[in-house]
């Protein structure tokens, strides 16, 4: 997770501290690393101001003062991991949503191949009854996996597929429900009243809300993937966002811009294509990773 956004900005502060301090064009060049590496105005503007006030106090002598100060600005706007919820009372049943094409399903299937690592028992229910290409792409894993699966056909009430893999996971003793739904665009009015459906009997079929409804997001997408995560978390109670496509980016300060903004955790984070490949988000590596030093060739 060593994510280059700081690095080449940090690699410059050395020389410049021992030329008299902390200067403007320095903070102008950390601006528009921050925003190439998507990071919203408003979070650049209290990273660049929290610098400015430090350097004013005469407080950043050296880099490693500078890395200091931002490493527990970050820390105090991831704050602490969160794991999964479990429930004591099974099955747990997390609700995956997010648009199509940012790895919900992928991102489904890595988690069971976990939870089963566990010795748990998982179940995968298939409720994008939208498309039969997510039904099918659903049952590949299942059998892959050799996962539990409740499918009902293309065009069938999505709700009931959730209400019906709750019903047979508490009758087969499963531990892990893991529910896909639908994703077409997130401003579609219908999509999101469906998903609240959803969400409702799932409610009701457990007689508690789902363990954790998830928000998949591409780590690629940038802005928009924060944008998407605005008008999900405006529909749904989510409780954790899953990061999928970490790998494959550098521009890693959505992953800041989302806990910041919209105070959710990231609870999940994808890092390549293999089944093993999803990690529960650890912060303080995540810190670690922006302000590292790069190893000396």
């Amino acid at each position: 997770m060593r994510l280059a956004i700081f690095k080449e900005w940090l690699s410059k502060v050395g020389h410049a501290l021992t030329r008299g301090g902390l200067d403007e064009s320095l903070l102008e060049e950390l601006e528009e690393t921050l925003i190439t590496a998507d990071m919203n105005a408003r979070a650049v503007q209290e990273i660049l101001d929290t610098l400015r006030q430090a350097a004013r106090a005469q407080r950043l002598h050296r880099e490693q003062e500078v890395r200091a100060c931002l490493r527990e600005l970050l820390k105090a706007w991831l704050g602490a991991p969160e794991p999964l919820r479990i429930s004591p009372e099974p099955p747990t049943v997390y609700l995956f949503v997010g648009v199509n094409g940012v790895g919900k399903t992928t991102s489904i299937a890595k988690l069971a191949h976990i939870l089963q690592t566990q010795g748990k028992r998982v179940l995968l229910a298939a409720g994008d009854t939208f498309r039969a290409a997510a039904i099918d792409q659903l049952q590949i894993w299942a059998e892959r996996l050799g996962c539990d699966l409740v499918k009902h056909k293309e065009g069938a009430d999505p709700s009931a597929v959730v209400f019906d893999a709750i019903q047979a996971a508490r009758a087969r003793g499963i531990d892990f429900v893991l529910v896909d739904t639908a994703g077409r665009q997130h401003t579609h009015t219908r999509l999101m009243e469906e998903l609240k459906k959803v969400h409702r009997v799932a409610e009701k079929a457990l007689g508690r809300p789902p363990d954790e409804t998830l928000l998949v997001l591409d780590a690629v997408a940038g802005q928009n993937a924060i944008r998407q995560a605005e008008e999900f978390k405006r529909a749904l109670p989510i409780t954790g966002i899953v990061l999928a496509k970490l790998d494959s980016t550098s521009r890693g300060g959505a992953v800041l811009t989302i806990r910041k903004e919209l105070g959710v955790p990231i609870k999940l984070v994808g890092l390549g294509e293999k089944a093993e490949q999803i990690a529960l988000f650890d912060p303080d590596a995540f810190i670690e990773g922006l302000l590292a030093t790069e190893p000396t060739r």
